[in-house]
């Protein structure tokens, strides 16, 4: 039996405020996107990728403190995506737009699925760039927890998230 640690879910009323809308106008992109309860207490982050002016990613992000996170292998996440590509963004240390830890994980058009991310298999990256040389991410720093679409897939993007996870074995 797997062991979880509730993360982030949207059952609590005003759960969505607790996240971050980050997009691609922060260099000059035109990406749309945004994050809503929906009616079954799970939210949808949705809106369109734009790859004009530089633009081509579109994300949220939420910061969930000191979660004591140590000892923990990985985190899974329950999503309904629309077949194109997301990324599972995780922040370490106090500095909110240092280096991220991230991986790319593919959705099936309207299914749920629980796709599981070890943190060892997490990359480091700066600003969409690969970071080489860099420390393997410590679970017991992770501070951020977001999603993305970015990978030059422009258009409309449809992810539904019920719940984010860490667990103990898998």
């Amino acid at each position: 039996m797997i062991k979880y640690k509730l993360l982030a879910d949207f059952k609590t009323p005003g759960a969505e405020k607790l996240w971050k809308v980050v997009n691609d106008e922060v260099t000059g992109g035109g990406s749309e996107s945004r994050l809503a309860v929906t009616p079954d207490g799970t939210a949808l982050f949705e809106g369109t990728l734009s790859l004009e002016n530089s633009g081509g990613f579109a994300s949220v992000r939420i910061h969930i403190g000191d979660l004591l996170l140590d000892g923990f292998r990985g985190i899974a996440i329950r999503v309904k995506g629309d077949g194109k590509l997301y990324r599972i963004s995780i922040g370490t240390g106090d500095k909110p737009d240092g280096p991220a830890y991230q991986m790319s994980f593919a959705t099936e058009p309207d299914a749920w699925t629980t796709p599981y991310f070890p943190f060892s298999e997490f990359l480091p990256f700066f600003r969409g760039d690969l970071i080489s040389g860099a420390a393997p991410m410590n679970p017991a720093e992770i501070r951020r927890i977001g999603l993305m679409t970015a990978d030059r897939q422009p258009g409309a993007f449809r992810l539904e998230i019920e719940w984010i996870k860490a667990y103990l074995d898998y």
